[in-house]
């Protein structure tokens, strides 16, 4: 958020506390399957019940001060599908901790309960997940990483309730941000104040034990990453452990599979750089789509993701700028297929068409925007989506307005 993490800020924004209620009155089927969900708000003429959609529909609306209390401001978001009962769960950060809602049937989210901070209040919080459990930082002192279960979901009877954690590492303190590799267990905090900023390496196979693995220090400090198993173009790196990371003023490419001599591949820059924030790889591994949190501030124009040629990982190349309909700042985004979501702050959610990314050509194929009073260069609106779920359920997490839950229009 904001993200520029506490170690390296670039301005001082107060954020607008917008609360806004939605009557959650909705119809749902007994069987929840992707295809039988009635849709309250559909997108019709460009407005979603009052928020200006193009190709999604609004499902549900949970406010922040529901969420998080009187006060209280949205960051990051992740989501879990159970494998038992094959529900799903949207995880979303607050300032005061973490919120847990079934959305299984979208129309009609459950509040299940929260996790408060371990220690104080902060705007950075952030949610990954492996083998059932959720793993969460935050920048506030001294909070380290707490362990939830979250198959405990399974059982409330009388929600909302109040969580406890069912484990904690304390080999940090604070941390700006988590990314977990599912395949290999290992989970990589960043921001951290150990080993200057760089990825610190935790051994989470057993999920509420955590292991120190070490980490990496070279590069300095990283504001954000993602960890693969590598399958990608380059064969000299198959089945090695790689970390991509966002690290302020470039991207840095780690062979992190050997966590006791973790080795730099390769680092790019690129032109009018800001704030190298984060990024993510095309599921082919050939691209990796970065988001620079600052550049439309300090350098104005659109919204600009950068796309960088990955398939040589020894030599990565600039591949192409694309820019946004609007001037608001980039946040996180993720790819799922074809398509290339973002959180764009005041310009909500947008998703990328990248079929034709070959051919330096990405085109908006929709949004939903969260934020309604203007699309500013300012630090307000969709902080973080989860659109991984196969139902096709997608969490939007937004500072201001609490937890969205939107899907695609119907043909």
């Amino acid at each position: 958020m904001k993200c520029i993490a506490l170690k390296k800020t670039y301005c001082a924004v107060s954020i607008l506390v917008l609360v806004v209620f939605i009557a959650l009155s909705c119809s749902s089927d007994d069987d929840n399957t992707s295809d039988t969900f009635t849709t309250e708000f559909p997108c019709v003429n460009g407005m979603s019940n009052g928020y200006p959609c193009n190709g999604f529909d609004l499902m549900s609306h949970i406010p922040i001060d529901v969420l998080g209390g009187a006060g209280a401001e949205g960051n990051d978001s992740w989501g879990w599908t159970d494998p038992t009962t094959n529900n799903e769960y949207a995880l979303v950060g607050t300032s005061t901790g973490s919120a847990f809602v079934d959305i299984t049937d979208p129309t009609n989210p459950v509040l299940l309960g929260t996790l408060p901070a371990a220690t104080s209040n902060s705007r950075w919080r952030d949610i990954k997940v492996y083998n059932d459990h959720a793993f969460i930082v935050s920048e506030a002192a001294d909070h380290g990483m707490q362990v939830f279960d979250l198959t405990r979901l399974r059982n409330v009877t009388n929600p909302p309730v109040t969580f406890d954690s069912d484990g904690h590492y304390d080999g940090f303190g604070s941390a700006h941000n988590i990314v977990i590799n599912e395949v290999s267990g290992f989970a990589y905090a960043v921001g951290t104040t150990t080993f200057d900023g760089g990825p610190h390496f935790v051994n989470i196979q057993n999920p509420t034990t955590p292991i120190a693995a070490g980490g990496y220090a070279n590069d300095s400090y990283s504001h954000d990453a993602q960890v693969v198993t590598y399958n990608g173009p380059d064969t000299d790196y198959t089945g090695r452990e790689i970390l991509i990371g966002s690290n302020e003023d470039e991207v840095v490419i780690v062979d992190v599979t050997d966590k006791d001599n973790p080795t730099q591949i390769s680092t790019i820059g690129y032109s009018n750089i800001g704030y190298t924030h984060q990024g993510w790889f095309t599921e082919n591994m050939e691209y990796f789509l970065l988001g620079d949190e600052v550049d439309e501030i300090d350098f104005g124009g659109n919204t600009r993701t950068i796309v960088f040629d990955f398939s040589d990982l020894d030599s990565p190349s600039f591949h192409m700028d694309y820019f946004g309909p609007t001037t608001a700042i980039d946040h996180n985004g993720y790819v799922v297929g074809n398509t290339f979501y973002m959180a764009s702050y005041t310009a909500g959610v947008r998703a990328i068409d990248i079929s034709n990314i070959d051919a330096g050509v990405m085109t908006e194929l929709g949004f939903f925007d969260t934020f309604t009073p203007n699309n500013n260069v300012v630090f307000n609106g969709a902080w973080n989506i989860y659109p991984f779920f196969e139902s096709g359920n997608i969490v939007v997490s937004d500072i201001d307005g609490g937890l969205y839950i939107i899907r695609k229009s119907n043909p």
